[in-house]
């Protein structure tokens, strides 16, 4: 019992229940409801004149119990050292104050501060002061021990500040000696022994000298300094602190708290508990270490796909196998589905009551473990489930096992299955709101404070119409901020309800392959004692639950075996393919997956310390679990957000820090899980109570095509990344050897397959070597050591100068390659940009050959990447061609000739026109003979080859023939074709000289003469490099190289194509398997069809080829050229006839005087391409 006195003043004006005061006039506080009682009392009276602030129960309560204290501190040390010390004391007051002065002091501390008896008129003050208590001790002695502790009292400002006005001095110090009486208290205690050299006073005054401002640091202060005297007082005192604690707590409405990363510090301990903890993790199915998880909030996706496919989708069923498909091929193998179950209809109109009309429940205050009616019922997800499959992509579903809805089937049949009280917790609460229970025989009340969010109440009200029966139900809480107000708390003490969460999670076990159990941690023990059953001295976290503290050993008698351990033995017996998630915080993530065995745990550190840039304390987080043990970071969940966070695009942004981390988590071991909407760019955060999405965001296709490029490849390549067994994280060395915390690099093996992921999160610059891992711990058959490897242990790399390591980048699609030696010795160098990443997801090691190869190769590419290993070793091998090949036509050249057109051939122009193209043509022809081992004479090339580049240079304007005028209009068309069509002349230019390289060296006999160049010198890349430069695009660069190779090859034969044989050589022509490729014939819905617009292109060609085909004849005539131009004009006019009847049907632009083996081969296309 707390008690302390109160001025007759203070209780006139509060009108205090006379049953709250003992004999001596003490209010007396038999429990907390008292304090909250009495505390109500003054606050109704503050809250109405607005004058003083509002008292704070357990802070009254603090009050009561410093004041008794103090009186057992008084009573330890008369016990100890004067037992006659109230008599004592008076007698001393009565011989240096005398009697009458003494006693008129007693008189007047009893009318301001009166016994019961006084105070009620049943006795005068001098009848009391004569009279003895109930323990047989006389009142005036007592008297004088109130007195002193009164004027203690009055001396500390944190009782002073909120409650002066019940303790205050000051009409005794005016009207009695009072003053006096305290000055001759204090010699008094000189004389008698000393504690730690200070007199009984001096001592008890330590509290609120060294802590005036607060009651919680004098209790805590005792309790630090006076434990050993205290005794009984011990628990009382522990049980008081947490009662503040819970008062100054903020329990807010929201908001997420510090983040915390688990430190392990040592082989078998972490920060989860106190004890030991085993290890006893439970093995992974097949299947599991290759989940990629991906979240929907259920009846979001249900109305957005609605929307994207124009119809009403709003059951399971009913949800497209395209979506499936497309998860699929995104790399997606687990579906979470959010708010499946039958939700709690209360949880949705208390939810319309505060505003929000279109709301649904909460999906985590459930009514029943069913799926939902609305959603299509247990058939529509059955047949969900099995086209899911179909797809290989597993279900998730939610598991709430902390608590149910507030009008659950288990709230209105079962209560005694839920934390409750017989009475309100706090007197100022009330229950007048509209009744939210489905049954009429029971009525549901939430606190009336919800609706006006005044205040968050810890309990709701239960009422039984059929027997009078008032409960008063927890609600759901963590203790982190507001309890989840539509949520009753189940009990967990209680074996029965132990054992009927369990049977209900392997009915949902039998239905769902993933199960996630929302918050977790609330349900092990050490938390859920903490929560509502603290030991004294650790509570504070949950309004009233200090007052039923249990110790740990009376908790571990009522909760002997870790609930989670019993599901998971449970379930491994049940449902074993079932992979068990827990969302668990609180720095119990190791505890859950090692001793508690979950498959899989929260990793919430991933995404909150590498948004923050918190790299060097994530770095921590990854260090410690590997050197405690590695296989608790196999089953982490990484993600990027999760339903009660901000959306990654919020958090992330969509540059290269949001796709630097989405590649760590797509490659870390653990368990990828993304968020809804986080693959197409959505901003919006969709409630647990949302219908439907609120915003009306497009997808964003640029984001989602560079997932396609760059993370949808390494979702399907999980099994290379998930496992631990040969992780290994390392550390970045920049200069001076310093650790750079903020990259991040490991390599990992899968499937056969070494790979290397590294990533700077940082706006900002770095560079450094790869070489030496962090320590982490290696266990082989019960055997567990620490070591370290450096990056070519890890690879398995020969310290050996033959040796080359060769890494593809599948971020770039570009490999490279290393000297193995000089990785041993020095470890791979980055040069970083901000949030720059790279993974090389094939590494291999090749023995150079005889020749040198691969030094060759790592020299040339002088530490840049190829897309193609081979292609450039067969590009170094032809070097001595593809060089010459490259000088003969770059980009620049090919420009500054076209500019050239026109030139007049009197000025320096042609011979500087001739210096520019001939010697670097006839290097290749000298190349061209060195690789067909060619001996052939060059005599006259020179003359032939400036001939045509003459030619090719010549305006056709500037060879009209005087006499023929109709000839003439047509070379004045040519010309504005040329202006006009650059690329086009370009590939004329450039296949003429091709056609002339091979043709000017053949044999007369045919099989001695050269093959294609295209193919035997690999040419396509360099070519596609070559036009790039040139920069012209009105022709695709791969539709030029198609033509280039066309003339190239074609050219002899075109040039015996004759008016009467005109429409067989387009039928010819347009039957070539190349060309079928340019006019990008496709078959769609049983037609052929080709490109307009590839048509036209190939039109205007063949009339400009017919002027420029016989360049290179130094022997060529104008009569013969004008035939030429005559003859392709009326082969582009017969095509362009066709096109024009065709319907852009590919059959139709053929006269059928040809047939072709190619249309077999053709394949269907989802677009028309005319």
């Amino acid at each position: 019992m707390m008690e302390f006195h109160v001025s007759h003043q203070s209780r006139k004006r509060y009108q205090f229940d006379l049953k709250m005061f003992s004999y001596d006039g003490n209010v007396i506080f038999a429990d907390f409801m008292a304090a909250r009682e009495f505390a109500q009392k003054i606050n109704e009276i503050r809250i109405q004149e607005g004058v003083l602030p509002q008292v704070y129960p357990g802070v009254l309560n603090a009050l009561g119990l410093v004041d008794e204290i103090l009186h057992f501190m008084i009573d330890s040390y008369r016990r100890e050292f004067c037992p006659n010390l109230q008599i004592a004391a008076y007698e001393w007051l009565e011989r240096n104050l005398g009697q009458q002065t003494l006693h008129e002091t007693l008189e007047a501390f009893c009318i301001e501060f009166p016994p019961s008896d006084v105070y009620q008129a049943k006795k005068t003050v001098q009848e009391y002061l004569s009279d003895t208590n109930p323990k047989g001790k006389m009142n005036r002695y007592e008297v004088i021990e109130e007195i002193l502790v009164l004027w203690i009292t009055n001396r500390n400002p944190a009782a002073m500040n909120p409650f002066g006005e019940l303790l205050d001095e000051k009409n005794l110090i005016m009207h009695s000696s009072y003053s006096k009486v305290i000055f001759e208290l204090n010699r008094f205690f000189q004389t008698l022994p000393k504690i730690d050299d200070l007199t009984l006073i001096e001592y008890l005054r330590l509290p609120a000298i060294t802590h005036p401002d607060s009651l919680f640091d004098q209790l805590d202060y005792m309790r630090l300094h006076w434990s050993v005297m205290l005794g009984e007082f011990l628990r009382r005192l522990l049980t008081s602190l947490d009662w503040m604690k819970e008062e100054g707590k903020e329990h807010g409405f929201g908001g997420p708290g510090p983040i915390e990363i688990p430190i392990y510090t040592g082989p078998d301990r972490s920060n989860a508990d106190e004890g030991y903890e085993y290890e006893a993790f439970s093995q992974d199915k097949e299947w599991m270490p290759r989940l990629v998880l991906i979240a929907k909030n259920t009846y979001v996706w249900l109305d957005q796909l609605s929307k994207k496919y124009g119809h009403t989708i709003s059951k399971l069923n009913e949800i497209p196998d395209e979506e499936l498909r497309i998860l699929r091929d995104e790399g997606f193998t687990g579906l979470w589905l959010i708010g499946l179950w039958e939700r709690s209809k209360a949880s949705a109109a208390i939810k319309r009551y505060c505003g929000n009309p279109e709301a649904i429940a909460s999906a985590y205050s459930l009514a029943d473990y069913r799926i939902a009616d609305d959603l299509g019922g247990e058939a529509a997800f059955e047949e969900f489930k099995r086209k899911a499959w179909r797809f290989g992509i597993r279900l998730a579903s939610d598991m709430v096992p902390n608590h149910m809805g507030i009008d659950s089937n288990w709230v209105i049949y079962h209560p005694d299955r839920f934390l409750s009280l017989p009475q309100s917790p706090f007197p100022s609460y009330t229950f007048n709101g509209p009744n939210l229970s489905p049954d009429p025989n029971i009525g549901i009340y939430i606190e009336d404070h919800y609706y006006t969010r005044e205040d968050a109440a810890v309990v709701f009200q239960r009422v039984d119409y059929n027997t009078g029966n008032v409960q008063y139900i927890y609600h759901g809480n963590d203790g982190t901020t507001m309890p989840w107000n539509d949520t009753a708390q189940l009990n967990y003490l209680s074996p029965e309800v132990r054992e009927a969460v369990i049977q209900t999670i392997i009915q949902v076990a039998k239905r769902f392959p993933i199960i996630r159990f929302d918050a977790a941690m609330t349900l092990a023990k050490k938390h859920y004692q903490r929560l509502w059953f603290p030991e004294p001295g650790t509570g504070g976290d949950i309004a009233t639950r200090s007052e039923f503290g249990l110790t740990k050993a009376d908790f571990d008698k009522l909760f002997p075996v870790e609930f989670w351990r019993e599901v998971v033995d449970r379930m491994a017996i049940e449902a074993p393919d079932t992979l068990l998630l827990a969302e668990a915080f609180w720095l119990m993530e190791g505890y859950f997956v090692r001793t508690l065995g979950m498959h899989r745990v929260y990793n919430s550190a991933f995404m909150n310390l590498l948004r923050n840039e918190d790299n060097a304390q994530y770095r921590i987080l990854l260090k410690t679990t590997l050197e405690y043990d590695p296989d608790i970071l196999k089953r982490y969940v990484n993600f990027m957000n999760n339903p009660d966070e901000k959306t990654a695009v919020e958090q992330f942004g969509k540059g290269d820090k949001y796709f630097g981390i989405c590649v760590l988590m797509a490659t870390m071991p653990g368990l990828p899980m993304f968020g809804h909407g986080q693959i197409e760019g959505f901003s919006e955060k969709y409630g647990m109570e949302y219908r439907k999405a609120y915003w009306d965001e497009p997808v964003d296709q640029d984001l989602l095509r560079r997932h396609e490029r760059e993370i949808f490849p390494l979702l399907h390549q999980r099994r290379r990344y998930a496992e631990v067994t040969h992780f290994v994280l390392y550390n970045f060395a920049s200069g001076y050897g310093n650790v750079d915390e903020n990259v991040f690099a490991y390599s990992n093996y899968g499937e056969e397959r070494h790979n290397l992921v590294i990533y700077n999160n940082r706006f900002g610059d770095t560079s450094g070597y790869i070489k030496q891992s962090v320590p982490f711990m290696v266990k082989n058959n019960g055997d567990k050591h620490i070591e370290t490897r450096t990056i070519a242990d890890s690879l398995g790399l020969h310290d050996d100068p033959e040796y080359y390591v060769v890494m593809q980048d599948a971020i770039r699609n570009l490999s490279y390659v290393q000297p193995s030696q000089k990785i041993c010795h020095e470890g791979f160098y980055f040069d970083l940009h901000a949030y720059q990443y790279a993974v090389f997801n094939e590494i291999y090691e090749v023995q150079d050959d005889a020749l040198g190869t691969w030094k060759k190769l790592y020299q040339w590419l002088n530490g840049n990447g190829t897309p193609d290993v081979n292609d450039s070793i067969q590009e170094l091998t032809l070097h001595f061609v593809l060089e010459p090949y490259r000088n003969c036509f770059h980009g620049n050249k090919l420009r500054w000739l076209q500019s050239q057109i026109g030139f007049d051939r009197e000025t320096n122009n042609w011979t500087e026109i001739k210096n520019g193209t001939w010697p670097d043509f006839e290097k290749l022809v000298q190349a061209f003979h060195t690789y067909y081992d060619l001996e052939r004479s060059t005599d006259g090339l020179f003359t032939i080859y400036t001939h045509g580049i003459g030619e090719l240079l010549t305006k056709p304007n500037q060879k009209k023939i005087p006499s023929m005028l109709n000839y003439n209009v047509l070379l004045d068309t040519l010309t504005e074709m040329v202006e006009n069509n650059p690329c086009l002349w370009n590939i004329i230019f450039v296949s003429l000289q091709e056609h002339l390289l091979t043709t000017f060296s053949q044999s007369d006999i045919p099989e001695q003469n050269p093959k294609n160049i295209l193919d035997d010198w690999n040419l396509q890349k360099t070519q596609t490099r070559i036009l790039h430069e040139a920069g012209w695009y009105d022709v695709s660069i791969s539709d030029q190289i198609i033509l280039i190779h066309w003339i190239c090859q074609s050219l002899d034969q075109i040039k015996k194509w004759t008016l009467e044989t005109l429409e067989t050589d387009l039928d010819h022509l347009l039957l070539r398997e190349d060309i079928q490729r340019f006019l990008k014939v496709n078959l769609y819905d049983g037609v052929l069809w080709f490109n307009k617009e590839s048509a036209a292109t190939l039109q205007k060609l063949i009339w400009m080829l017919g002027y420029y085909q016989d360049v290179f004849d130094v022997h060529g005539s104008a009569s013969k050229q004008m035939e030429s131009v005559q003859l392709m004009k009326k082969a582009a006019e017969i095509l362009a006839a066709r096109v024009s009847t065709s319907d852009f049907h590919y059959k139709a632009l053929l006269s059928g005087k040809a047939s072709s083996p190619h249309f077999e081969n053709l394949q269907p296309d989802n677009s028309k391409n005319a």
